[in-house]
């Protein structure tokens, strides 16, 4: 298997799950593990503008407000209350819908939330989000499982402080899909706005 220069295979590595975890598309699901760079524009006018880098700055997507560019489409971030949902391009058409993401309780001191991809008809949660968005430190796993998808850390520096950039790293795991981590990231920002003007 070929791997990029930067990643070598430890005895550490999370095992590989047998088939890509495909949501937003194909494209987006890599076999080793994907670290990702996402800074925040902090102080500018209007909210929500990020910017997300492979680890060689290569511009992976661009996010402005609540859409997130893909190419040749946009996921559509669509809010509700203590609902979000996500949509392939323009459309709030369910056939459209992608997945929808819910509080897992109405009080909450940490994140905790249920991700419901649209193929779903049950009360089990495909994905679950836990941690804390304010110290940028969430970790996302399989349905109701221990197994790891994805990991959000803070990065701290000065001069992303200076520049006025929120600056955080997202490992996301082999096999998974990197859109839809990313999508994810952008509703926990909202969610945040959110109770921030509450």
């Amino acid at each position: 298997m070929a791997y990029p220069y930067n990643y070598k295979p430890s005895a550490s590595a999370p095992p590989m799950p047998p088939l890509p975890t495909t949501i937003i598309g194909p494209q987006y699901c890599a076999p080793y593990p994907l670290e990702l760079a996402v800074v925040k524009k902090v102080l500018t006018i209007s909210d929500g503008n990020f910017a997300v880098t492979d680890v060689n700055g290569n511009i992976v997507f661009k996010v402005k407000g609540s859409f997130l560019t893909l190419r040749d489409r946009r996921v559509l971030i669509v809010t509700m209350h203590d609902q979000w949902k996500a949509y392939r391009g323009e459309s709030t058409n369910s056939k459209d819908l992608i997945f929808t993401l819910k509080r897992s309780s109405l009080i909450q001191f940490k994140t905790k939330l249920d991700v419901f991809l649209a193929s779903n008809k049950t009360d089990v949660c495909d994905f679950k989000v836990k941690g804390s968005w304010f110290e940028r430190s969430c970790t996302v796993y399989a349905g109701e499982s221990n197994n790891i998808v994805a990991q959000m850390h803070k990065k701290h520096t000065v001069k992303s402080l200076l520049i006025g950039k929120d600056h955080f790293m997202v490992t996301v795991y082999p096999n998974v899909d990197y859109a839809f981590i990313v999508a994810l990231i952008v509703i926990l920002d909202e969610i945040n706005d959110d109770r921030r003007n509450d």
